[in-house]
């Protein structure tokens, strides 16, 4: 079965899509945010498109636990995903993948210069492969 995976953020959807044994993530694509409804039938049409058994979305918390203001906005996102498409969703906490992806790049090596794009699609990956793994566990 394979796992798409959606680091959620106010400009851009950065997405990974696991491969069939759902064993290891792979960046799909990033999306630029138009609206939520949008937003949510382009992930659908992609999840569809690519055989997803599973949709996980990246959630972020605050030192108390609860969803800080992103992670609200992410469990609004998965609600309207929710209502344009069949497929299983679930919520993981994504704190701290964008570091983690930052930190990917910087010890795979890339230069400054290309370490200061975005990080939405390595994000996703790292939320992705987390999951994976917590459940291969």
């Amino acid at each position: 079965m394979r796992v798409l995976s959606i680091d959620h953020g106010e400009k851009r959807i950065g997405l990974a899509l696991s491969d069939e044994t759902a064993t290891i993530a792979s960046p799909l694509k990033v999306i630029e945010h138009v609206s939520r409804v949008v937003d949510a039938a382009q992930v659908a049409d992609l999840a569809a498109q690519n055989d997803v058994g599973l949709i996980v979305v990246g959630q972020s918390f605050d030192e108390d636990g609860n969803p800080n203001p992103a992670g609200r906005r992410a469990g609004r996102f998965a609600d309207e995903l929710e209502n344009q498409t069949n497929i299983p969703i679930e919520l993981w906490d994504e704190s701290f993948s964008t570091q983690d992806a930052r930190v990917t790049r910087i010890q795979l090596g890339f230069s400054r210069k290309k370490r200061a794009g975005h990080h939405d699609a390595l994000a996703a990956v790292v939320i992705l492969q987390s999951y994976l793994e917590s459940k291969r566990n």
